[in-house]
C-alpha cells in the first residue's frame, strides 16, 4: 500500500486519538456536555450545576464524578462545599465552539424565509 501523501502535518498517535475520543464519548452525553458547558462559563457547587442543568443532585454527581476522572473537570474545597471547575481549557474552547455554532445554526434555521412580493 502507498503512503499517504504529506500534507505538512503528522497523523496524532493512537494514544492521542484514544484520549481524544474518551474525552468525545464523554462530551456525547447532553448531561455532562450541559454541566461542561455551565461550568465554562464559571465555578459552581453541584447544587448550583444541578439547579442550573435540571438534573438531579445525585446524577449531576455521579457526571461529575466521570468528568472528574476524566481529567476534564476539578474540584476544591470551599468551606464545606465543593466547587468544580473546567481542568483543561481546550475542551472549553472546543465546546464553546461547537454549541456555539450549533446555536448560530439553529437560530438561522428558524429565521422565517423572506416573503417574495408579487408572486
Amino acid at each position: 500500500m502507498a503512503p499517504a501523501p504529506a500534507s505538512g502535518r503528522d497523523d496524532p498517535s493512537a494514544d492521542v486519538l484514544t484520549e481524544a475520543a474518551a474525552a468525545f464519548g464523554l462530551l456525547a452525553s447532553p448531561a455532562r456536555l450541559h454541566i461542561v458547558w455551565a461550568l465554562a462559563q464559571g465555578e459552581s457547587d453541584v447544587t448550583g450545576l444541578a439547579e442550573r442543568v435540571g438534573g438531579a443532585l445525585p446524577a449531576v454527581s455521579q457526571h461529575l464524578t466521570k468528568l472528574k476522572l476524566a481529567g476534564l473537570v476539578r474540584s476544591r474545597r470551599e468551606g464545606r462545599r465543593q466547587v468544580y471547575l473546567v481542568d483543561d481549557p481546550d475542551v472549553v474552547d472546543v465546546v464553546r465552539l461547537l454549541v456555539g455554532r450549533l446555536t448560530a445554526r439553529t437560530a438561522t434555521a428558524e429565521l422565517p424565509a423572506p416573503r417574495l412580493h408579487g408572486l
